[in-house]
C-alpha cells in the first residue's frame, strides 16, 4: 500500500521550518519515507545543504531531490510572498527509487548531458524532474528524450525564486547544487498519472498548416494565415475580442490521429508576430507542414475552466498523493484570489498529501511527448497501480530496495549550445498575460 504525507512551514529560520515539519511528517508515514522532495523559498537557499542534512538524518533516507522556489506550495495553501519550506513524503513498496544529477559537459562536436539512468522498457517508470533554467537546456533535453525514450513520462518544473545564475539550488540527497537539474526515477508498481492545465481556451476552428517553415506559418487550411486570423476575430464575441488584444496564443495539436481535438491534445505556444504585408504569423514553437492548429486565449476564468475539467476524472483515479508545479506568473496576481491551484486540486484529490512550488517553467507530457510549458499547472498524481499483477507488496511492507547510483553512460548529445553561463532560462515563446504579438 502506498503512503504519503506532506507539511508546510512559514517560520523564516530554516532549523524552525524543519523542526514543524518533520514531527507530522512521520506520524503520518508511520515509518521511514522511500522518497523525500523539498521545496523552500530563497529565504532558505543559502541553507539549502544543512536542510538536506537535517531532513535525512530526521526522516532516515537520503533519497531526497528538491530545488528553491518563487513560492511553495503545501496541501490547499500557496505561500505566496512569505518564507517557506513544504515537504513531501512517499513509501513507495517494491519501487525502486533512483535520484540523479544530470549536468552540461563538453562533447567531440558540441555538448551532452551526464547523469541519466538507464530504463528497463519492461518495467513502468517516471521521472520527477528539477531543472535550473539558467545552467541546463531542459526543452533541448526533453526533445531528445521524446526521440530516443518516447512513452517516459517526465513531471515537474524549473527551479525558481534566483534572479541570476548561482542564485538557485538544487537538492541531491545531502548536497546543494548550484546548476544543472537533479530528478528520481521511480521504477515499479506506482502508478503516476499527470495532468497538465495549460490554462487556455480554444476559440474558432482548427486548421491544417498548408504553407510554412520552421516557426513561421504562411497558410492555414489554404489561405493566409493571417486572413484567418482577421475571419476569427471578426466572429468573436467582445470579451473574447478584449482576450485576443491582449495575447493570442496557438494550439499545436501533438497527436494527429485523434478524430477530434480537446483539451488536453494541445500544445500551447504563444502567437509572437504577425505581417499582414506577407500574410504570416509567427509562433513561439517549431510548426511542421500538416500540423493542425487553434487559436487560445488565456486569461482566469479561461485557466479556471481548463484545470477545473481536466480535473473532473481524478476522483476516479483513488488518488493517494500529488506533487503540483504551478507557473509563477500564475497564483494570486493572475486569479485574484489565494490559492487557486491547491485549493482545486486538493478537492478533486480529496485532501491527499500535496506539495509544489511556483516554477519558472513547468514540465509534463502533452499527447505522450514531454514539453516545458508556461502559465500551466502540471501535476504528478500517485496512484496505487491499476495493473493488479503489479499490486504485490499488499501484505507487507517490502524491503527497501537499496539506491544505486545512475549506471554509466555516454552524455546525452544535443544539437545546438547550452546556455550562456550568464544567461537567463530558456523563455517558452509566450508572451506575458499584458502582452501583444510583435511583428514578425
Amino acid at each position: 500500500m502506498l503512503e504519503f504525507g506532506a507539511a508546510a512551514s512559514t517560520a523564516l529560520d530554516h532549523t524552525d521550518a524543519v523542526d514543524e515539519v518533520v514531527p507530522p511528517l512521520l506520524e503520518r508515514l508511520g515509518g521511514t519515507p522511500d522518497l523525500v522532495v523539498c521545496f523552500f523559498s530563497m529565504e532558505h537557499a543559502p541553507a539549502a545543504s544543512g536542510i538536506a542534512l537535517s531532513l535525512s538524518e530526521r526522516l532516515g533516507t537520503s533519497n531526497i531531490v528538491g530545488c528553491t522556489a518563487q513560492a511553495v506550495i503545501g496541501g490547499r495553501r500557496e505561500l505566496e510572498g512569505v518564507p517557506g519550506l513544504s515537504v513531501w513524503v512517499a513509501r513507495l513498496p517494491g519501487v525502486e527509487v533512483r535520484p540523479f544529477a544530470l549536468q552540461v559537459v563538453q562533447v567531440s562536436d558540441g555538448y551532452g548531458v551526464t547523469g541519466w539512468p538507464n530504463f528497463d522498457p519492461d518495467v513502468r517508470s517516471t521521472v520527477v524532474l528539477l531543472a535550473d533554467g539558467f545552467s541546463f537546456p531542459t526543452d533541448r533535453f526533453l526533445e531528445r528524450l521524446n526521440e530516443e525514450q518516447p512513452g517516459l513520462p517526465v513531471i515537474g518544473g524549473m527551479a525558481s525564486g534566483g534572479e541570476e545564475p548561482g542564485q538557485n539550488r538544487l537538492l541531491l540527497r545531502t548536497d546543494a547544487l548550484q546548476a544543472g537539474a537533479v530528478g528520481v526515477a521511480l521504477d515499479g508498481p506506482v502508478e503516476v498519472r499527470t495532468v497538465v492545465s495549460q490554462g487556455c481556451r480554444p476559440i474558432g476552428s482548427p486548421y491544417a498548416v498548408t504553407r510554412g517553415d520552421g516557426n513561421v506559418v504562411e497558410e492555414l487550411g489554404g489561405q493566409p494565415a493571417v486572413e484567418r486570423l482577421r475571419q476569427l476575430v471578426s466572429k468573436l464575441t467582445p470579451k473574447e475580442q478584449v482576450l485576443a488584444r491582449g495575447g493570442l496564443h496557438v494550439g499545436q495539436v501533438i497527436d494527429e490521429h485523434k478524430a477530434e481535438f480537446g483539451r488536453g491534445d494541445f500544445l500551447i505556444r504563444g502567437l509572437v508576430g504577425a505581417d499582414p504585408d506577407t500574410g504570416a504569423i509567427a509562433v513561439g514553437d517549431a510548426v511542421e507542414l500538416g500540423q493542425t492548429l487553434q487559436f487560445h486565449v488565456r486569461d482566469a476564468d479561461a485557466a479556471d475552466e481548463d484545470l477545473r475539467v481536466l480535473l473532473d476524472p481524478v476522483p476516479d483515479w483513488n488518488p493517494r498523493g500529488v506533487l503540483l508545479f504551478s507557473c509563477n506568473g500564475r497564483g494570486r496576481r493572475f486569479f485574484g484570489q489565494p490559492d487557486h491551484d491547491a485549493g482545486q486540486v486538493a478537492r478533486a484529490t480529496g485532501d491527499v498529501p500535496l506539495a509544489g512550488f511556483f516554477a519558472q517553467g513547468e514540465l509534463g507530457p502533452v499527447g505522450k511527448r514531454n514539453f516545458v510549458h508556461g502559465y500551466t499547472a502540471s501535476l504528478a498524481v500517485f496512484c496505487e497501480p491499476s495493473d493488479p499483477s503489479m499490486a504485490v507488496f499488499e501484505a507487507a511492507e517490502a524491503a527497501r530496495i537499496p539506491v544505486a547510483p545512475p549506471a554509466s553512460q555516454p552524455p546525452v548529445e544535443l544539437p545546438e549550445e547550452p546556455p550562456e553561463p550568464d544567461g537567463t532560462p530558456e523563455p517558452d515563446g509566450t508572451p506575458e498575460p499584458d502582452g501583444t504579438p510583435e511583428p514578425v
